[in-house]
């Protein structure tokens, strides 16, 4: 399924806290986003900073009212987009068969501080094959308009404005996507109520790892994803690497399971990456090249 959002029906979803790192602002001063349309209470923002902090308070306040005014810009012209792909699923080991196509995965390997903690692989959160149960798992990609990243070519400033928050854009959209897909597309959340903040703090049931995430972390899996959502469809290409075109674009997995958390794969052994090459079809140089923090 193709979704196309107005650029004003997900900025509401942007994390300002990454768009305002992208600027080398810490997140304290990510905060005034969230006042609106009440000047004195900037203004007591502003002063709740120490002297020495004032001044880049300040840089943080006209930053974002200059980002609002150019997404209201962007908002008359151009326009995210997402596709979604909802399949019937099963684990096999550390692969998930997505309508019948294997997708193989890693799984934590390094030493744990805590003895009995798992070692997790986004497998576990699926039924597995020997159960005789189907289950279900979301492919997604979110995008924007390739032009946007192609504004201001001849100003720096503006040029890096629109580029930041085109990244941030592409996220959000795949915030307002999984929010749409848990509430209507798949349904398994149906009644969910839940604010923004509680959206970026993941109080959602599911999880949404992207391709890199610390879970996910091979970009050679675009490949796949591509093959199960055809990305081209809404403006996205693959490099020969694996890089998705345009810059700001995100694609990854939807689990449902409410027992499904974020982790992170860490160090895996020669062992694991012999495996995984065999499970992916690739040559274990070539998958050193895709795994090369990992190893």
């Amino acid at each position: 399924m193709i979704v196309d959002y107005k650029i004003h029906e997900v900025s509401e979803y942007i994390n300002w806290i990454y768009f305002f790192h992208a600027w080398g602002f810490q997140p304290k001063f990510a905060a005034i986003a969230d006042i609106h349309g009440c000047d004195s209470c900037r203004a007591m923002w502003l002063t709740s900073f120490t002297e020495e902090d004032r001044p880049k308070a300040s840089e943080a306040m006209q930053l974002f009212k200059e980002a609002n005014r150019m997404l209201n810009q962007l908002d008359a012209v151009y326009q995210t987009h997402g596709v979604v792909n909802i399949m019937d699923a099963n684990a096999d080991g550390d692969d998930l068969l997505l309508n019948g196509k294997r997708f193989p995965l890693l799984r934590q390997q390094a030493a744990k501080l805590k003895k009995d903690d798992p070692f997790l692989c986004l497998s576990d959160f699926v039924r597995p094959l020997s159960s005789g149960i189907t289950d279900k798992i979301g492919a997604f990609a979110t995008t924007v308009d390739a032009e946007m990243e192609q504004l201001y070519a001849e100003d720096d400033y503006k040029r890096m404005l629109v580029q930041t928050l085109s990244d941030r854009l592409a996220e959000a959209t795949a915030e307002k996507l999984h929010e749409d897909v848990r509430k209507k597309l798949w349904g398994y959340a149906p009644d969910e109520n839940l604010s923004v903040k509680d959206l970026h703090n993941e109080k959602y049931q599911g999880i949404r790892p992207a391709v890199g995430y610390p879970s996910l972390p091979d970009q050679s899996i675009n490949f796949l994803l591509d093959e199960l959502l055809d990305m081209k469809q809404i403006g996205i290409s693959l490099t020969e690497n694996g890089m998705m075109k345009p810059h700001a674009s995100v694609c990854g997995l939807m689990f449902a399971h409410p027992a499904s958390r974020y982790f992170s794969i860490g160090k895996i052994g020669e062992d694991q990456l012999a495996d995984y090459a065999a499970r992916r079809g690739m040559s274990i140089e070539e998958t050193k090249k895709f795994l090369a923090a990992n190893l």
